[in-house]
């Protein structure tokens, strides 16, 4: 069956996770704003699952259609074959969002989207009502500028749920953004990674998955995997084809330093639990003690600043001493993710490249300094 897939990412990460769907051989792949969509039969949903670093979930795209009423609604949800995803007793919840659209309300969209979606399986299956006991069919839907994608969740919990990070600091980064600065950082098999304030740890683990080419879903379970729509097997032969490709013969280490102990008891536990354990030093460390490592060192980290731990006053004198200690040198590179727009200026130099995105809700520039 060929479907049309939905791949929601932090905005500012599209092309990252474009190109990624790219390198796996993925159909017309193309970008929106906040998402990417690609074509592809069952075994690409669960590839992408399995393998995607930079996506936030996978979701089947149904259909998309013009309602500015809510009978233009009904109509545009009931014309969808729901039963070819949905059996007798699956259930089937709805849950979604509205921008700038005339149908303002969420709950009554919700409302006439599930009256629909029951009409449309009451005339396939004959049956008044559904017991909904059955495997979870999460119906999604987006309405903005009056224009309505439904969607169907595969994922289950969001991809950046890796599974490794049972615990972690007050403020830890998103795992799909630390990967996406792993990758902007350019890490490769051979590379040395630091972060001086690594906190629970997450941008060294996903930078050591990414250099070893360990799947990130690869030890989790996803929603359509008890969907009997899906054929049997799909799941096993996209973990044995993403197990068959992991390098343990790369030569990639990494070292994280925090103030916390605790932290770094964190960062050690899920570390192992990541499968990267022996790829990484932890140790007790200021900031104010870095001391850049011989030869060529990649530095990528998330310092705490005045939204997330510290006042803003301490934040800049933490940047301050950064620009300090992370020195321009042949074979040294630097990225750093921050809300702040006058780290550069406190920092001390201008950035080689910036790029605009987002850590949970704060809008943030992650900096590039390679020259």
């Amino acid at each position: 069956m060929k479907l049309t897939f939905c791949a929601p990412c932090v905005f500012g990460l599209e092309g990252i996770c474009a190109n990624e769907f790219r390198f796996s051989g993925f159909e017309n792949v193309r970008t929106e704003n906040g998402r990417v969509l690609f074509d592809g039969d069952f075994s690409a949903m669960a590839r992408a699952n399995i393998n995607s670093r930079y996506a936030e979930r996978i979701q089947i795209l149904l259909a998309e259609f013009y309602a500015d009423s809510f009978e233009k609604l009904f109509d545009g949800a009931a014309s969808v074959n729901w039963a070819d995803f949905i059996g007798m007793s699956d259930a089937f919840p709805v849950k979604g969002s509205s921008l700038n659209s005339r149908l303002r309300s969420v709950p009554d969209c919700q409302k006439i989207i599930k009256k629909a979606v029951v009409k449309s399986l009451s005339e396939r299956y004959m049956l008044p009502w559904f017991e909904e006991t059955g495997p979870v069919r999460q119906i999604q839907f987006l309405i903005m500028n009056d224009r309505v994608s439904l969607l169907l969740d595969t994922s289950g919990a969001g991809l950046h749920k890796r599974g490794y990070r049972a615990q972690s600091n007050a403020a830890p980064i998103k795992e799909t953004l630390a990967a996406a600065m792993a990758e902007l950082a350019g890490v490769r098999a051979n590379h040395f990674v630091t972060d001086p304030m690594c906190g629970s740890g997450t941008i060294l683990i996903e930078a050591a998955m990414k250099a070893l080419k360990i799947a990130p879903g690869l030890n989790r379970s996803f929603a359509a995997e008890r969907w009997s729509c899906v054929p049997d097997g799909v799941f096993e032969r996209e973990r044995e084809r993403a197990r068959a490709v992991i390098n343990t013969e790369a030569a990639f280490r990494a070292e994280g330093y925090d103030i916390d102990e605790e932290a770094l008891a964190t960062a050690r536990n899920n570390a192992e639990k990541a499968g990267v354990g022996d790829r990484i030093t932890f140790a007790k460390r200021d900031i104010r003690d870095f001391v850049l490592p011989e030869g060529y060192c990649t530095v990528i980290t998330n310092p705490p600043y005045g939204e997330r731990l510290l006042d803003v006053r301490a934040a800049e004198e933490l940047y301050a001493v950064m620009g300090e200690r992370f020195k321009r040198e042949q074979g040294k590179r630097y990225t750093v993710i921050t809300p702040d727009d006058d780290f550069e200026k406190i920092f001390g130099r201008k950035a080689d490249k910036r790029r605009k995105t987002y850590n949970g809700t704060l809008i943030c520039r992650i900096y590039q300094f390679i020259k």
